[in-house]
């Protein structure tokens, strides 16, 4: 009987603590997020939040690849988003650009994170067959990767109440857009061990470029075009489906019109004869 050398055993033991060690880096941005927050350090707050949101699309990523996914694991990345994309982004947003609206800034930032948590949840209680295409409703990380970004591109703490109230609107928005159905791409279906993966390749070499030239432009750039993703998507599908409705519909008018018509002719015989009988 051949043994398999203790290396490669304790590999692949260590292979399902993989992904849980992503999550866990996730968890530990979103601390440092927080913690860079109550400093008054909102450049590197958003910063580590756009990196907890890399680390949060590795861990599932991974699990599927190795085949580690779990019950504890699904958890753990639930709990971790919920302070990370949930109470990181809310609590950078009061500080950054909210607190001088006293209630009101609050209030939105605890909007935001309630509609996050309620968006994490949902998408954890989520059973049955549906489409792994879409995620439906924005998610918590890209929401939380939106506000990041504003906050990337213009780091000093907002006091002009005009540009307050606009963030207002922003974090409303989001909130509202993630316990929304609409549907956004999920990207879960690019394979990353393709045989081919020169296009692949050449489009993250082309986004680092583009990101290391001008890093805050671009990810808020990126943040936006996803953010807008979702709504154009759905404005599209459903100006296709009037367009395919339009020929039905003018078809079956035409189709009550020659009926119609021949309705009256044969009215207009039936009256013939009659007069023809009277005479």
């Amino acid at each position: 009987m051949i043994r398999k050398p203790k290396a490669t055993q304790r590999l692949k033991r260590g292979i399902p603590l993989l992904p849980s060690l992503f999550t866990v880096g996730n968890l530990f941005c979103g601390y440092y997020s927080l913690i860079a927050t109550l400093r008054g350090e909102y450049a590197p707050a958003a910063l580590a939040i756009g990196i907890a949101m890399v680390a949060d699309g590795l861990d599932g990523r991974i699990a599927r690849m190795t085949n580690s996914e779990s019950a504890f694991g699904g958890a753990l990345d639930s709990v971790s988003d919920a302070l990370t994309f949930g109470m990181a982004p809310a609590a950078l947003m009061y500080s950054w650009a909210l607190s001088d609206l006293e209630r009101i800034g609050w209030m939105t930032s605890f909007f935001f994170l309630a509609c996050s948590a309620t968006r994490l949840a949902r998408f954890t209680v989520q059973t049955g067959h549906h489409d792994r295409r879409y995620f439906v409703g924005l998610p918590a990380p890209p929401a939380a990767a939106m506000l990041a970004a504003m906050t990337f591109y213009s780091p000093a703490k907002l006091t002009a109440p005009i540009v307050s109230y606009g963030v207002v609107v922003m974090v409303v928005m989001l909130a509202i857009l993630m316990i929304s159905k609409i549907r956004y791409r999920s990207f879960k279906n690019i394979d990353l061990r393709t045989r081919r993966p020169y296009p692949l390749v050449a489009v993250l070499a082309i986004g680092f470029a583009l990101v290391a030239n001008a890093p805050q432009t671009v990810l808020l750039l990126l943040a936006s075009t996803y953010l807008a993703s979702g709504p154009a998507e759905k404005i599209w599908q459903q100006l296709r489906r009037h367009r395919q409705k339009l020929p039905a519909a003018t078809t079956h008018a035409r189709d009550e019109l020659e009926h119609g018509a021949t309705d009256r002719g044969d009215l207009g015989h039936a009256t013939t004869d009659l007069d023809d009988k009277i005479h």
